[in-house]
């Protein structure tokens, strides 16, 4: 174990980073996980006796610490989205669901399967993992405070921010899948995971998190005594109340605690979507769950340094690269042909499809369960290469792409304003 001292003093100074960073950094195309990244691998290079990283000896740590910062920016995303509910509202959403989502997972499976040679239970759950998207890496690309009407509107940041919200949870099933692959083999398992692991759980996280978010948002904002109506007492950290009710007894229930969060964040923001309690509540989570997230990239830089990816061969980088160069934006593109979005939006959008917290938390709960026939620590190389390759490369494209995006934006909205009205005889 390393000194006790030391590591309470690189909290500390990490805790204090996350707090200024973002705002030196928000004009530059450097953001805040490419600096903890840079951090944890100096100070693990450094000659200090830090604890020593390693997922496999320590994976229910990791299991439980990504689970928590997971859940936390699902809420976040949740209570930040201010467009209603609908199918058509979010058509650009369900498409990405419906196909880049089963699409990355079908094509990094077979990468994994025909470049590295793993067997499907790996090569499953390798796309399984990688299938969520992660947005609270790239601070630029998500739906921005709920009082920002202008981020709001986005249809960019809308889709990538409620994408994320959703497949964190929906990828679920799918690693579930993997899990059953390795232990039965064969098909046989296929009728109970449908009905247990798809329909069911998934259902229960819907139903569990609408019955929490209209609960809690009645709470909120229309309690008959004044002293339960938390919205106008403004205390921020009700968010953390609301996120683990809503993940707990959906659990509780079996079902997808990662959906009912979403799904409660998006019903209380709905029950009053002007109020600016959102904003509190908002702001709270969004501050705990960037604490969380600079620490845990950190330690990422800290386990590279170690030699974290001493695993990793040049097949395994390849897999990585192909997801976030080729097969996302491939996807994405295909998935908003036809779409609301025009086609520089939908380029974007197919772009950044970050991964991150959410694919090293169902990594580690799916070791948890059983053995996949690759060692756990190739496992780890490759998946913690995708994750840091996606911190870099996303990192450093998304202030410049998205304040072009905004400039282009901006000005086809000033020259649709000035057009002389149409004359009529």
């Amino acid at each position: 174990m390393g000194n006790t001292d030391l590591v309470f003093t690189v909290a500390g100074a990490g805790a204090l980073l996350a707090a200024v960073l973002p705002r030196m950094l928000r004009r530059r195309p450097f953001s805040l996980p490419i600096a903890c990244l840079l951090g944890g691998i100096l100070l693990y290079l450094l000659p200090l006796d830090l604890p020593r990283l390693d997922p496999v000896a320590h994976r229910a740590a990791v299991e439980h610490v990504t689970e928590i910062c997971v859940i936390l920016s699902l809420m976040g995303a949740g209570l930040a989205i201010n467009r209603p509910f609908g199918w058509s509202r979010w058509a650009s959403t369900w498409r990405l669901l419906a196909w880049t989502m089963p699409l990355t997972v079908a094509a990094v499976a077979v990468a994994a399967w025909g470049l590295l040679g793993w067997p499907p239970a790996a090569a499953l759950l390798l796309g399984a993992v990688l299938a969520p998207t992660d947005p609270v890496l790239a601070s630029d690309v998500q739906v921005g405070e709920p009082v920002d009407s202008e981020k709001a509107d986005d249809e960019v940041r809308f889709t990538l921010t409620s994408e994320a919200g959703l497949n964190d949870g929906l990828a679920f099933p799918l690693v579930y899948a993997a899990i059953a692959v390795a232990i039965a083999g064969g098909s046989g398992w296929a009728v109970e995971w449908a009905l247990t692991d798809l329909l069911y759980k998934c259902g229960a996280g819907v139903l569990g998190g609408l019955a929490a978010g209209w609960a809690l948002g009645r709470l909120f904002f229309r309690a008959r005594v004044p002293d339960l109506r938390l919205a106008e007492h403004r205390d921020g950290f009700v968010a953390l109340a609301a996120t683990f009710l809503a993940y707990g007894l959906t659990e509780l229930a079996h079902g997808y605690g990662f959906i009912a969060v979403f799904v409660a964040a998006c019903t209380i923001r709905a029950a009053e979507r002007t109020h600016g309690y959102n904003g509190v509540l908002h702001g709270f989570i969004e501050q705990v769950e960037r604490l969380l997230t600079a620490w845990l990239i950190t330690l990422l830089g800290g386990f590279v340094a170690g030699g974290g990816l001493s695993a990793l061969t040049w097949r395994g980088a390849a897999v990585g690269l192909l997801l976030l160069l080729v097969i996302r934006p491939l996807t994405g593109w295909l998935a908003g042909l036809g779409g609301r979005a025009g086609p520089r939006e939908r380029g974007v959008t197919a772009f950044f499809g970050i991964r991150g917290i959410g694919s090293l938390f169902y990594l580690a709960y799916a070791l948890g369960q059983t053995g996949f026939g690759v060692p756990a620590a190739e496992l780890w190389a490759v998946v913690a290469f995708t994750v840091l390759a996606s911190v870099v490369l996303h990192g450093v494209t998304a202030t410049p792409v998205m304040a072009r995006l905004d400039r282009m934006r901006a000005r086809a909205a000033e020259s649709t304003a000035g057009e002389p009205a149409a004359q009529h005889p």
